[in-house]
């Protein structure tokens, strides 16, 4: 074997183990066999070119040529003429499934599911990879910058992964570079030949690789520094948070009793903790569920109601328990002509979860659960008996998904007397703002329903509110009017707010604490983490019962009956009564219920999800079609996936979770500016580094001609960076990541398909890794230029004479 052919098995192998990375980050390992196949095949090209012998450029773009070949026949044979000759169509099928792979990249939780659109970007990133790794190493012979893309790789795989890529992975990755570096030392020590006269030496002293003599002290000193450096990038992890929590994550966040993941969530009083879990550090399962309903965005999981307001906070109201009855009553003040489903959810709660209360949808028509729990009829809530908890606790209930109409709330009659009596009582001790607040908030309504509408709106979208959980969560009569006035705070403020306004109102109202739906998983289940707590008002319409409001910016999901009607509905009789009908089993949730609410409200997000990946070992035809497909047809260079992945890292590093400090506040705002700007950029918006923040936002609000909700993110941040650069003291402000991504939809949402298209494939901003590599090599060379002089000072000229 030549020494050119072992260097290209070697980089193909560095490549592979880099790659073993991403293992963890998608539910099968299919894609890795297929793309270790592909990447033969690459290699094999490379291999082929270089004994022709083809100029160096050619041979890379031989390789590029049949790379795309083979993703054309693996992934867009269909659209390509003859299967395998790619064409405006391919590129335009290539554009989509990068696209869905990003959005699928985050939606899902890890391990997420093997799309199409994921198994392009983790098929065709190896190959991207392979080829820079062949082209340095083997056929430009420079194995040690071969380094940065196989780190590239690695640290993808790093940032995406909740844990890090763990140590076993890193290990291989570098045994896999260290085996090139040696492969390419090897090779090039082998064509020195004899320098010096005398006897030629053994052929195994020639290669450098054993013997004694000069020869072999360069493999020592490179086997040394690989050794050093693996040691330093195994050593120093172990300080950064970022790779499996390593030796500064130890510490309790609040609200948890004990100490690491085994303590336990207590939650007797709902409000305490609330805020803490929404604050927590580590985003911990409380709940998983699985569930057949069609839609899971309106799944709250609801744990107790609050309906007594006393002046000081809202509490529940101490009334009698029963046993759990087999079925449970109708719900209260619900007709039959509203339309229902019931559906069927299997839920348990983590072991490390204890919780009086049993959350379950509403309303809840059947509840199956092991242990002393008793029912509270008012509420419709399970609460535990003597010390029960929910630590644990496997259950399963049937809930009803009612769809009223605006017409039938809109048309609602009077409650009874007794139930208005109870429900919109408010304290003499509240303010008289929090009234007239509500009558000018809903003047023109002509019902309770339009006045419940103009509320939810006025908090969520027309009043100026911002979501911010490190506000104190007072709940006495002047923590309402500071919020009013302050308007900053979280689902407790709002909810809070919006219940006490509507009783001022005569619309009986109480506050609902619980969780939202959560996030999908690959399995099929849904995963309710801590910071997935949330609370929000329930008002009262005769003829529908208790229905859910969402007053909250940026949480949760608005409900349909409090948008504008389409005429289909409206062309519905609402008297007519509908049948119970039971939902199919485990369909997938139609929508994300971290859909933003402005595009939610507007219909611009994706009104169904991918559908999970069951079998992933027979994506792509057989090698013999691979092979002979890719000798096939001409074709144009492949568009390289390193610039995107490259941006979905920084943009996660870049709005990620940080510290809490002066210092972390500054960092953390500026990352977030750079990021809008960077965006901005994608866009076709190119940043000017001489304009003030307020400016730069305006302008980037101009030219990418952005709704009001994306106007104000930007606009927010901007503010937010002025608030850390000139402020005596910079304070921490919290949703700049949320603004962030409210500022990207806003973008592609009024940007061209091809503009969509180069902001995903090639993004502008990528530009600044050659600006820092430039950056770098220029300061290289300037301390090369102060060391030379001292370490090999110039001899001085003779003097004449």
């Amino acid at each position: 074997m030549s020494g050119r052919t072992r260097l290209a098995l070697c980089a193909a192998a560095a490549t592979l183990l880099a790659s073993g990375a991403m293992l963890p980050l998608v539910e099968a390992s299919g894609w890795l066999v297929q793309a270790a196949v592909l990447l033969a095949l690459q290699s094999g090209v490379g291999a082929l070119a270089r004994r022709v012998p083809l100029a160096r450029p050619l041979t890379v773009a031989a390789q590029a040529l049949v790379t795309l070949l083979l993703l054309t026949l693996v992934f867009a044979r269909e659209q390509a003429l003859a299967g395998v000759i790619p064409g405006p169509e391919v590129f335009r099928h290539f554009g989509t499934l990068l696209e869905a792979g990003s959005d699928d990249v985050g939606r899902y939780a890890i391990p997420a599911p093997l799309t199409d659109g994921i198994r392009l970007m983790l098929v065709g990133g190896v190959l991207v990879v392979g080829l820079a790794v062949d082209a340095l190493a083997v056929t430009f012979r420079t194995a040690a910058p071969a380094g940065l893309p196989l780190l590239a790789l690695y640290s993808i795989a790093a940032g995406l992964s909740e844990d890090g890529a763990g140590w076993l992975w890193f290990l291989l990755a570098a045994a896999g570079y260290l085996l090139l570096l040696l492969a390419e030392g090897r090779d090039r020590l082998s064509q020195w030949g004899r320098v010096f006269g005398g006897p030629a030496r053994a052929p195994a002293s020639a290669s450098g690789l054993d013997g004694d003599g000069g020869a072999l002290a360069p493999v020592r000193t490179g086997r040394r520094i690989g050794a050093v450096a693996l040691g330093v990038a195994l050593v120093v992890p172990l300080g950064l948070p970022a790779l499996d929590g390593g030796l500064l994550d130890d510490s309790d966040g609040p609200g948890v009793g004990g100490r690491g993941k085994g303590g336990t969530i207590s939650a007797v009083n709902p409000l305490v903790a609330l805020q803490n879990s929404l604050n927590q550090p580590e985003d911990r399962e409380v709940i998983s569920y699985r569930t057949n309903a069609k839609d899971v965005q309106d799944l709250y999981l609801r744990i107790v109601s609050l309906d007594q307001f006393d002046g000081t906070t809202w509490k529940t109201t101490v009334r009698d328990v029963e046993d759990v009855p087999a079925r449970l009553p109708e719900p209260p003040g619900l007709s039959p002509t509203v339309r229902r489903t019931e559906i069927q959810t299997n839920m348990s709660a983590a072991d490390s979860y204890a919780q009086n209360w049993l959350p379950m949808p509403y309303p809840a028509s059947q509840v199956r659960i092991e242990g002393r729990w008793r029912y509270e009829p008012v509420g419709r809530t399970v609460v535990g008996d003597r010390k029960q908890t929910t630590r644990g606790a496997q259950y399963s209930v049937n809930s009803l998904v009612l769809e009223p109409t605006a017409a039938q709330l809109a048309a609602a009659p009077q409650p009874s007397a007794a139930l208005r009596r109870e429900f919109t009582k408010v304290p003499d001790t509240l303010p008289s703002m929090v009234a007239e607040t509500a009558r000018k908030v809903t003047r023109g309504a002509a019902n309770d329903y339009e006045r419940a509408v103009k509320l939810q709106d006025w908090f969520a979208s027309d009043g100026g509110f911002t979501y911010n959980t490190q506000v104190r969560a007072g709940s006495g009569p002047a923590a309402v009017v500071r919020f009013l006035e302050q308007k900053e705070g979280f689902c407790v403020h709002f909810s809070f707010a919006m219940a006490s306004m509507a009783r001022t109102l005569g619309i009986p109202a109480r506050v609902a604490v619980g969780f939202t739906p959560g996030s999908a998983q690959a399995n099929g289940t849904m995963s309710v983490g801590l910071r997935d707590a949330h609370a929000w008002p329930e008002l009262y319409f005769e003829g529908v019962g208790w229905t859910r409001f969402e007053p909250t910016p940026n949480r949760g999901s608005v409900p349909d009956y409090t948008r504008e009607q389409s005429p289909a509905d409206d062309a519905e009789d609402p008297a007519a009564p509908a049948p119970s009908t039971s939902a199919a089993q485990s369909p997938q949730p139609s929508q994300s219920s971290d859909c933003p609410r402005d595009q939610r409200r507007q219909d611009g997000c994706s009104s169904a999800l991918p559908p999970l990946a069951v079998d992933s070992d027979d994506g792509g035809p057989p090698v013999g079609m691979i092979v002979g497909g890719s000798l096939a047809a001409l074709v144009v260079l492949v568009v390289p996936l390193l610039p995107m992945l490259w941006r979905i890292r920084v943009r996660a590093v870049r709005l990620g979770v940080g510290g809490r400090t002066e210092a972390d506040a500054t960092a953390r705002t500026l990352a977030a500016w750079l990021e809008v700007t960077d965006t901005a950029w994608d866009h076709g918006i190119a940043p000017e580094e001489s304009l003030t923040p307020r400016t730069a936002a305006a302008r980037i609000v101009r030219l990418g001609q952005l709704d009001t909700a994306a106007a104000e993110s930007v606009h927010r941040v901007a503010a937010a960076v002025e608030q850390v650069l000139y402020a005596p003291r910079p304070l921490l402000v919290t949703g700049l990541a949320d603004d962030v991504r409210r500022l990207r939809e806003g973008l592609r949402a009024s940007a061209s398909r091809s503009t969509r298209l180069r902001a995903t494939l090639a993004p502008r901003s990528a530009a600044r890794v050659m600006w820092a590599t430039a950056d770098r090599w220029t300061a290289l060379r300037v301390r090369l230029r102060e060391r030379l002089p001292k370490r090999w000072p110039t001899r001085p000229a003779p003097r004449g004479g």
